[in-house]
């Protein structure tokens, strides 16, 4: 039998270019993403009044309505008009590339704004940037017995409060995010550190063996070494 494929994110593709479109689908379902394809405004509409996605990736050149319009209607907050979360994650990816077009875009509500031609690659990484913030925007995050509170500042493993560093609490946020992912050490950097140079290795390898006692005192199961990659969050 074949693994059980885990589905990280949904997401909504709004795209009218065919070739795009089957493109950004084909990539993101190999990246374990569940992807709903939407040629116009009224399919990405249906799609996420009823599939409940975690974020969109929105053309504004559609055949049937402005893309702006669409984003508009999304970010309603108004609950007896809009049926779908206000707080949908956004990105625009679109050839428009002036400067007006994207400060409109980013004031209409967009989380990120990517332009055509695009390589994929940074597109993932914008993707995964919104979605670690649309998660971390719940106050309190429960990773198996791991319990995260972003209000209080906490954090508490079955129960026991642990005292933790500006920078371990900032770590364990980032791998909590997308528990059992893999995050490549200059993922981890660049997020908790900001550096964006592999040259501060021993600080990361530091805090983690830190954060992995913290957390389990007995047997440091939780922040796992994936040797020559990178660091992984998985519960027991």
């Amino acid at each position: 039998m074949l693994p059980t494929v885990t589905e990280t994110a949904r997401i909504v593709v709004c795209e009218d270019d065919e070739p795009t479109l089957e493109l950004l689908c084909d990539h993101l379902t190999a990246d374990r993403f569940a992807t709903f394809p939407a040629p116009t405004a009224s399919d990405a509409m249906r799609l996420c009044v009823y599939n409940q996605p975690d974020l969109m990736l929105l053309d504004l050149g559609l055949p049937d309505a402005a893309g702006l319009d669409l984003l508009r209607e999304i970010r309603n907050p108004d609950r007896t008009v809009n049926r779908i979360d206000p707080g949908l994650g956004v990105i625009i990816v679109s050839g428009r590339s002036t400067e007006r077009d994207r400060v409109r875009g980013l004031a209409e509500g967009a989380d990120d704004y990517v332009l055509k031609p695009f390589s994929y690659g940074e597109l993932l990484a914008r993707i995964n940037s919104v979605l670690r913030r649309r998660r971390s925007s719940h106050p309190v995050v429960q990773v198996g017995e791991i319990e995260i509170n972003d209000i209080e500042h906490t954090v508490k493993v079955s129960g026991r409060y642990l005292r933790l560093s500006m920078k371990e609490y900032a770590l364990l946020k980032v791998l909590a995010a997308e528990p059992s992912r893999v995050f490549s050490k200059e993922e981890l950097l660049r997020e908790v550190w900001g550096y964006r140079s592999m040259g501060h290795t021993r600080t990361l390898e530091a805090h983690c063996s830190r954060l992995r006692r913290k957390l389990d005192p007995d047997n440091g199961r939780y922040v796992v070494n994936c040797w020559g990659v990178g660091y992984r969050l998985v519960g027991p």
